[in-house]
Order: C-alpha cells, then structure tokens, then sequence
C-alpha cells in the first residue's frame, strides 16, 4: 500500500511538470495577461495626446470669440486678392493666424487707426512725405506769379538795369511822328538757300488824323510781297484798324477796339486790342515816333516792349535799345540809333533797326532774319517827298 501511494504522487509529481513545462493556461495565469492589457493601456496613453490637441483647440476656440470684430474687417480685403494665397496655401486654422495682421494693416491704412505698432508707423511716415512734399509746391506756385508781374498788354519801357516785367504796365507814350516821305531801298537777301537782290519802298502818309504805310518789296523769280497799314492818330502815335500781308494770297487782321479784340481772316484765334498795339509795319515807325517824343529818356540798353500782331497772330515784341551807329548807306554816310528785337521762341523772327534823327526817326535800314537763316536787308538809297 505505501508503495502504490509513492507512485501515485510520483505520477502526479511528474504531471505537474509537464503541464507547467507545457505553457498551457491555467486560472492564475489571469494576472498575467493584464501585463499585456498594461501595454495596450499605453498604447491608448500614446493616443491621449490628440485628445490633449483637443484640450488645447479649446482655448482656441475661446479665443475665437474676440476675433469675431476682425473678420467683419476681413471682409473688405478678400476683395483686394490677398486672401486668395493664403487661402489657397493653409487650412482655415492656419490663416486664421495670419489674417489678423493683415486686417490690422488693412484697416490702419482705410481708417488711419492705430492698430498695429509697426504697420501704422510705416503707414504714418509716407504723409509725412507727402506733407513735406505738399508745401514745396505752394513754394514754386508762390514763385510763378512773378511772370504775372509782366504785362501783357499796352507799352512798357524798361530803363537800363532792371528786368523785364518788373515797371507796371504803362499808357502808351507821348509820340512825334515824322512828315509824310517816300523811302527806297536796295534789298539783299536770302530765300530758301536762294540768294536775290530786290528794290523796296516806303511810302508813309497822313493828314494828322488817319494814316497810311506801305511797304513792297519786288525782286526778279521771287515775286511781289506787300504789306499795307492803315489806321488813326492819336497823342500816343499810331492806332492801327487794318493790316495787310499778300504774296499770292492776302491775309488780313482787323483791329476792333470797341471790343477789345483783334480778329484774322485767317480764322486763327483772337487777340487782345490793347493800347498801344502795333502791327508788323506800323511798329518800325511807332518806335521812331516814340524816339523823336523823348530823345534823352531811350538811352542805350533802354528796352520798349509793345504787342505787335502779323496777319495770323499776336505777341509781344521787346526792342532793345543799342546804341548809335553811323552806317554807310547806298544814300551815304548816315548817323543813326540801332534797335534790335532778339527772338524768344523758336522760329521767332529776328529784327534790327535802324532809325535816323535826320529824318525824324524814321527806319534807314531794316535788317528781317528768319530761324532757318533766311533774311531780308532793306537799305536806304533815297528819300523824299511822297
């Protein structure tokens, strides 16, 4: 009996061997397997962090709610194409961040707030350039009403030394005009690269009221130019009501002083009649008249400004007092005063003239240049009665 009992707990012995060494489960081994729950766990650990995102989207969210007075700014700069990148490159919780300085940007510059610290003080300093710029236009506007100062209309006579412009505009002076005469000339010339010589005359008539210039120049292959002049006399000298040009055709400008105007048969535009306006014969005998009134007050370097029209237009004429010089004329050794008128624009004429006190001031040689070199030279070679 023991010897059955010793092999009954040696086969039992020897059972438990085999299922231990076996690996097969048995009801403690319960407690094992949470060991592996214990991972499974962690791996649940190592998802709660998206679940700690969704705490933290949370304050988010609540800062979500200030934001909402920009996006009613953000509305407006959609339109001006800076969302279309930003909403094309991130999601919305991306530009979310950015859009806030741009509104802050966008509604310093439209409302002129103090937003941001940075945009506005770069939005700030560009009207201060502005403003800085603003008054050096007032300056040179402040600099342009000198020209004002120079008349437009009516005679002004500037003394030696002092600018044009710079003598408020004057009556016409009182003037002296020369007997009735006859002047012929010899003419030198140049026309279109053609050198020509020609024979001129002048014949100057009045009555004490009403007068009459005429000056025609005719050479061989160049043809006939006449100019004619006539109009009323006053203490001040001439005051033209027609002028005259023709060569193949005739252009005319007529003087209305009642309305202040003169008109062209040219149909250009209108201009001024002021006192003392001259046409572009009647002025070479003006000067003179002016000259013969007052001798001593037309010193050298004396400038005489008057408006002087031609058959299509106006435009002052400034003649500057040179100085005498005595001339050797065709007539003879001549003792005279020369005027000279310098262009100011392009294509202006240039002319000089000569005037001799021995016949009382009127033009002894008339010397016409054009810009593109072309010019007239009339020299006195008699004189007399009409």
């Amino acid at each position: 009996m023991p010897r059955r009992a010793l092999v009954a707990i040696t086969a039992l012995v020897l059972a438990l061997h085999w299922l231990v060494l076996s690996g097969v489960p048995l009801a403690w081994d319960g407690p094992a397997q949470p060991t592996g729950q214990v991972f499974s766990t962690r791996s649940i650990a190592a998802v709660t962090p998206p679940a700690l995102p969704a705490t933290a989207l949370a304050p988010v969210a609540q800062a979500a709610p200030p934001a909402p007075p920009p996006p009613a700014a953000r509305k407006k700069p959609p339109a001006r194409t800076t969302p279309s990148p930003n909403t094309s490159t991130a999601p919305a919780a991306t530009p979310a961040a950015p859009q806030p300085p741009a509104d802050a940007t966008t509604t310093a510059t439209e409302v002129g707030t103090d937003t941001a610290a940075a945009p506005p003080t770069e939005t700030l300093a560009p009207p201060a350039e502005v403003a800085a710029a603003a008054p050096e236009a007032p300056a040179s506007a402040a600099t342009r009403p000198a020209p004002p100062a120079e008349s437009t209309t009516g005679v002004d006579i500037t003394p030696p030394g002092a600018g044009t412009g710079q003598t408020p505009p004057q009556a016409p002076p009182p003037a002296r005009l020369p007997p009735p005469t006859r002047l012929a000339f010899d003419v030198s010339g140049q026309a279109k690269k053609f050198a020509y010589s020609a024979r001129a005359e002048l014949l100057w008539q009045h009555d004490g009221s009403r007068y009459e210039a005429r000056q025609e120049i005719s050479a061989f292959l160049v043809g006939t130019r006449a100019q004619r002049s006539v109009g009323a006399i006053t203490a001040q000298g001439l005051m033209p009501d027609k002028f005259s040009d023709k060569s193949r055709s005739e252009q005319a400008a007529h003087f209305d002083y009642a309305q202040g105007r003169v008109t062209f048969s040219a149909n250009t535009p209108q201009a001024p009649a002021s006192p003392g306006v001259q046409d572009r014969l009647s002025v070479f005998i003006q000067l003179g008249a002016l000259l013969a009134a007052d001798p001593g007050r037309f010193v050298p370097g004396t400038q005489i400004t008057l408006t002087t029209v031609s058959a299509r237009s106006a435009d002052r004429w400034t003649f500057t007092i040179e100085g005498p010089e005595t001339l050797d004329l065709p007539l003879g050794a001549t003792p005279t005063l020369k005027l000279q008128r310098l262009p100011r624009k392009d294509y202006d004429q240039k002319a000089e003239l000569w005037v001799a006190p021995s016949l009382g001031y009127l033009p002894v040689r008339i010397k016409l240049t054009q810009a593109n070199g072309d010019f007239a030279d009339l020299q006195l070679r008699h004189s007399g009665a009409p």
